[in-house]
């Protein structure tokens, strides 16, 4: 149960607390097993799906809050509190997308956007990097759609600008791009701030880690920005206080900047 005293981490997973390539982290469980006895709450806020993200928690032995599909979906909220719902959904449903895309994007941009489902399996375990028995919960998506865009930068460009202006977006997570509404990990952490800040009477203090694109908006937001050492991700000229840039990559990178966080946030 969350307490005045609680720290919040909230944390992409891929490349920022796993490892990019392997996925692993066993490296660190010991680090997060003394969070967790610090009062220390990790809520895992990741372009993820439901499922997946489960299979995750039980790994880690975590029984906290997380958030999917790029902020779509925040699930437990119950463990902060029994007042709180175990489920607050904010974005549109797969149907709604799929319907407004198709209503509104013209037939050569939709045909350089690739639905990853519809590929063979060993095109989809090359994209996802993720042996065969891990593909089926990949895509029990209830808020977003994973594609592969096959056009250039300036058509991509076009096509974020179009969905932007039908109330839709389109979130590059490195591996793939998340087509879903325009809501993001931002979003559905401030409600749970939000929420705990009108039932605690208190704002509680926010670390955010993450190492991509569609985790910039979610350390904006932090009383305490990191960002994992991506190779694939320039970070120059990031306008974001409290920034720490760890020097090592995923798992190693993440137990470096949050300790450097909770020295910060005391």
């Amino acid at each position: 149960m969350y307490s005045n005293s609680s720290i919040l981490i909230f944390t992409d997973l891929d490349g920022t607390l796993l490892n990019r390539d392997t996925f692993n982290f066993d490296s660190i469980k010991t680090f997060l097993n003394e969070l967790k006895n610090k009062n220390i709450i990790i809520i895992p806020n990741s372009s993820k799906t439901e499922d997946e993200i489960i299979e995750f928690n039980n790994e880690a032995n975590f029984k906290f809050p997380f958030i999917s599909e790029n902020g779509s979906i925040i699930h437990n909220l119950n463990f902060l509190s029994d007042e709180f719902p175990d489920k607050i959904i904010l974005a549109k449903k797969v149907y709604e997308i799929q319907n407004i895309f198709d209503k509104n994007i013209n037939q050569d941009l939709k045909a350089k956007c690739k639905v990853i489902s519809s590929l063979t399996t060993s095109e989809q375990i090359q994209i996802f990097g993720l042996p065969e028995n891990k593909l089926k919960n990949v895509f029990k998506r209830t808020c977003t759609i994973p594609i592969k865009f096959v056009g250039n930068n300036e058509e991509k460009l076009l096509l974020k600008n179009m969905l932007s202006e039908i109330g839709l977006d389109l979130k590059d997570g490195g591996r793939i791009l998340n087509l879903g509404d325009r809501i993001n990990k931002a979003d559905a952490m401030k409600k749970i701030i939000i929420m705990l800040q009108q039932k605690f009477k208190s704002k509680p203090k926010t670390i955010a880690v993450g190492d991509n694109h569609n985790d910039l908006e979610m350390l904006k937001n932090s009383d305490i920005a990191c960002l994992v050492k991506n190779n694939k991700f320039i970070n120059k000229d990031l306008q974001i206080k409290n920034l720490i840039i760890s020097k090592h990559t995923a798992p190693e990178g993440w137990v470096e900047i949050v300790k450097l966080a909770l020295e910060k946030i005391k």
